[in-house]
């Protein structure tokens, strides 16, 4: 029968699903289900097999479309094409590009940017660690400002707000990267504000508390043991100390390459005997010339879980001690550079001698004296350097007010 529009829409349901062919197009059916439910499908021939496919449901669908979407699948088929095979294939879920995936984006944001930076390998392994670790398998179109904040309050809520800070500031520019190389329109991070307003720091380890710290290394042990007695004996930055390598010492002096610095200029470390008695009694991986390592490859990472365990650490020490349980409020690796500039202060130690000890730039090294002033305080930061050493073995060992302030020419 010749199907119209108004038989269509008049055909009734029975006990039994029905098929009404239309004359007109040869090979469409209007079927009819018993619930009433009326759909389309065609009928063809692909490979010497009978095959039927569904073109859509009644009135969505209406009589002339579907004799044009009829028309279609059979014109394909006598190309010697499965039109419903093709159709399946079409709704079926595309294979994930690499292309776009934020692990795939990082990777090539590290090669063409971050890696022209002096600061570029410090970002690189924050955003692996912080932000790769957790979206890299994604396609960056799926992130959006809510994951964003997620992120961010995930890392604050370890703790870590000043880190959360970072990340964000580090997330924006490759965010910003990916909008200006047209890999997405805008970035999901726009508007999102700091996790926290940042106080300046001015922790300093009081003296009991460097007891307690130098006994958790001691129990601690390799690797954060040894890392932290060598930081709060230096007072050199933390990325410093934990790719500290043998081709960098000579003698008592641990030389830092520009490249190596925070602010790009060579600094050379004189080693308090302390030191080099940490150093002379650590066990080294055979073949390997950094000492701060577990592999032997790579420097230590992973420095908020070392500061961690170290911190249980010094808990353990201060309530054994006291007898009773101690809380010690929060200190970070940072604080130990501080710890050790003020106890040089405390020894009489002159503002500029300690700058250099801590390759400042800024203060009374910054200007024209900076510029002007070539002398290096080589023995003046070796003298600083044992007489804070002494300091702090004597506060471990409880008698620090016989310690006297070290004579240094102004």
């Amino acid at each position: 029968m010749k199907l119209t529009a108004a038989s269509v829409e008049k055909a009734k349901p029975t006990d039994r699903r029905q098929e009404i062919p239309d004359s007109l197009c040869t090979g469409l059916y209007l079927t009819v289900q018993p619930s009433g439910k009326k759909g389309w499908q065609v009928r063809y021939r692909h490979g010497g097999v009978h095959r039927r496919m569904s073109l859509g449901a009644y009135p969505v669908l209406s009589l002339a479309d579907a004799r044009q979407r009829a028309r279609d699948a059979l014109a394909a088929a006598s190309e010697g094409r499965d039109p419903a095979e093709e159709v399946r294939a079409a709704k079926a879920p595309k294979p994930q590009d690499d292309r776009d995936k934020v692990r795939t984006l990082m990777a090539l944001y590290a090669k063409r940017h971050l890696a022209s930076l002096k600061s570029g390998a410090t970002v690189k392994r924050e955003l692996e660690r912080h932000v790769v670790s957790e979206w890299g398998e994604r396609d960056i179109h799926d992130i959006a400002k809510r994951d964003v904040i997620d992120l961010l309050d995930g890392i604050a809520d370890s703790g870590r707000v000043v880190t959360a800070n970072r990340v964000r500031a580090y997330l924006n520019k490759f965010l910003n990267w990916c909008v200006e190389r047209d890999v997405i329109d805008a970035s999901p991070a726009l508007g999102v504000k700091p996790v926290a307003k940042e106080a300046s720091r001015d922790r300093v380890l009081s003296d009991d508390e460097i007891r307690w710290f130098w006994r958790a290394c001691e129990a601690e042990g390799q690797p954060w043991g040894t890392l932290g007695k060598v930081l709060l004996l230096t007072g050199q930055r933390l990325s410093e100390v934990a790719g500290m390598s043998d081709a960098e010492i000579t003698g008592e002096t641990w030389h830092l390459p520009a490249a190596r610095t925070k602010n790009g200029r060579a600094h050379d470390v004189p080693l308090s005997e302390a030191v080099r008695d940490v150093l002379d009694g650590m066990e080294r991986i055979d073949g390997t010339a950094l000492y701060h390592t577990t592999n032997g490859a790579t420097p230590l990472s992973g420095y908020h879980k070392g500061r961690g365990h170290l911190a249980t650490r010094m808990v353990e020490v201060a309530s054994e001690e006291a007898g009773e349980p101690v809380e010690i409020p929060h200190w970070t690796f940072h604080d130990l550079r501080r710890t050790a500039a003020t106890g040089m202060a405390r020894l009489g130690i002159p503002v500029r001698v300690t700058e250099a000890v801590l390759n400042h730039v800024s203060g009374t090294g910054g200007g024209i004296v900076g510029v002007y002033q070539r002398h290096d305080y080589a023995e003046e930061k070796r003298k600083a350097l044992e007489a804070w050493a002494r300091f702090a073995r004597s506060v471990v060992d409880g008698n620090a007010e016989n310690v006297v302030r070290l004579e240094v020419a102004q």
